[in-house]
């Protein structure tokens, strides 16, 4: 009797424990490095509470006004309890998109509404792709037999695609669920320099700031290419969209082309090109639980070269200047979602500017 309730009791605590993820902070002594990165990231600050963007949009959805509970932690917080609303408080909500969650992820189910990471229940081990392994005194690392995160699409558990219940694919990077091809990892965490751990050295570490729309997008320029083409009365800027996905992603975000023609010391702007993907309802936008229809779509897609046309005549000794960059908040909506005051929602980030001299 007494071997069973050791058991038992033995059972019990492996069971919660593998339900636990380890903190953030007890990376922070073996890879200060990386946890800098991270500790920046939109990953570390994906929480209501440190992302206005999220935030406000969380403030409108329906689980929040009516059911209280917080849907979005399938991807935004997953450590946390299912559906727990988050707050200042909550410790476990507090970690975002953790650590010890992404390197424990051992595979991931597709499935038609948004895929499904499976995690370990071994608290020890984690997954990596060191190409040679290393030991730690701290935890086991598993450097082969994840395909995941060798072919670079351990991210697709939350990246691939979102639908919502009127079965409108709201988000989505990889619309046919194809795991093998594209790479998140190898463009949006690149190699820099710097040691994984300060337990082996290393002159290179994967970036773990993430690349992306909201920072460190000076990364990722190198996956777009601007060029011009002068004709007789006018002018075309093309835009070779190089990457396996749609420039940006998520509905709410608008790019923008800037176009200006220096001549003689005078400086002309040019019209404005927009490119965006507006969702809605009864022809009206809506936000993205209620979106039932694209309403309009001028993004630029994947591996599309687009060409915008300029009613301008370029003559010699002209300098044609270039930028291409977002909005993470269309400024037509920042008002409804009471963003005015935030910097991060009504800046212009510039991605990408080029000279081109006449």
């Amino acid at each position: 009797m007494f071997k069973i309730l050791v058991v038992t009791l033995v059972s019990t605590l492996y069971l919660n424990a593998s339900a636990n993820f380890a903190p953030n902070e007890d990376c922070k002594t073996c890879h200060p490095i990386i946890y800098k990165e991270f500790s920046e990231s939109m990953h570390a600050n994906s929480t209501p509470q440190k992302d206005p963007i999220h935030n406000s949009v969380w403030a409108k959805h329906p689980q929040n006004l009516k059911l209280k509970k917080y849907g979005c932690g399938k991807c935004h917080t997953p450590t946390a309890e299912k559906n727990s609303i988050p707050t200042n408080e909550s410790a476990k909500h507090q970690q975002g998109i953790s650590c010890a969650y992404c390197h424990r992820i051992k595979d991931i189910k597709i499935h038609p509404k948004s895929n499904i990471n499976i995690t370990t229940s071994t608290e020890k081990n984690y997954f990596g792709t060191l190409e040679d392994h290393i030991e730690s005194p701290y935890h086991g690392i598993v450097s082969d037999g994840n395909e995941h995160m060798k072919n670079g699409n351990v991210c697709i558990g939350c990246h691939s695609h979102k639908m919502n219940k009127h079965k409108l694919n709201v988000c989505s990077t990889n619309i046919d669920n194809e795991l093998n091809g594209a790479n998140c990892v190898s463009c949006h965490m690149p190699k820099v320099k710097g040691s994984v751990s300060n337990l082996n050295e290393r002159k290179q570490h994967t970036f773990h700031g993430f690349a992306g729309s909201h920072m460190h997008q000076d990364m990722l320029s190198k996956y777009v290419d601007i060029s011009i083409l002068r004709e007789i009365d006018s002018f075309k800027v093309n835009i070779d969209n190089r990457s396996s996905h749609a420039l940006l992603l998520h509905p709410l975000r608008v790019a923008v082309l800037k176009v200006s023609v220096t001549r003689d010391d005078k400086t002309t702007k040019l019209k404005n090109e927009v490119f965006v993907r507006v969702i809605g309802h009864d022809g009206k936008p809506a936000m993205p639980w209620a979106a039932t229809t694209t309403l309009k779509d001028t993004m630029i897609k994947a591996n599309e070269k687009r060409s915008v046309n300029y009613d301008f005549k370029i003559k010699k000794g002209d300098k044609v200047d270039v930028t291409l960059g977002w909005f993470l908040v269309n400024p037509k909506a920042v008002k409804m979602l009471k963003l005015q005051n935030e910097e991060v929602a009504t800046k212009f980030v510039e991605f990408k500017k080029q000279s081109f001299n006449f």
